[in-house]
């Protein structure tokens, strides 16, 4: 165990995934030997996803804050409106009107 419990935590989640994908393809990574170019496509792929988790953490934390933020305040269902549709241009897969 290390002096910092952040880091014990990523180091496990580091040797857990190790055993997935021991378990699903049945070889070491040290043991893997696919030729560069295929090893770049994995990691472009793996970037690839890591962006759309990053944008769908960002549309619930929009959409959050837009809903905690008509409910803390007094504005009228026509003020809540105008406000979204001035953000339609920069977000327009959360307006929608009715």
């Amino acid at each position: 165990m290390s002096r910092d419990i952040i880091i014990d935590r990523v180091i496990q989640k580091f040797k857990d995934r190790s055993d997935v994908g021991f378990k699903k393809y049945g070889v070491t990574l040290k043991d893997d030997d696919q030729p560069l170019d295929t090893w770049l496509t994995h990691i472009q792929e793996e970037l690839m996803d890591a962006v759309n988790y990053i944008e769908k953490v960002k549309d619930v934390l929009y959409m959050k804050t837009v809903s905690d933020y008509q409910e803390s305040t007094d504005f009228t269902e026509e003020e809540i409106e105008a406000i979204n549709k001035a953000n339609a241009e920069h977000y327009p897969e959360f307006y929608k009107p009715e």
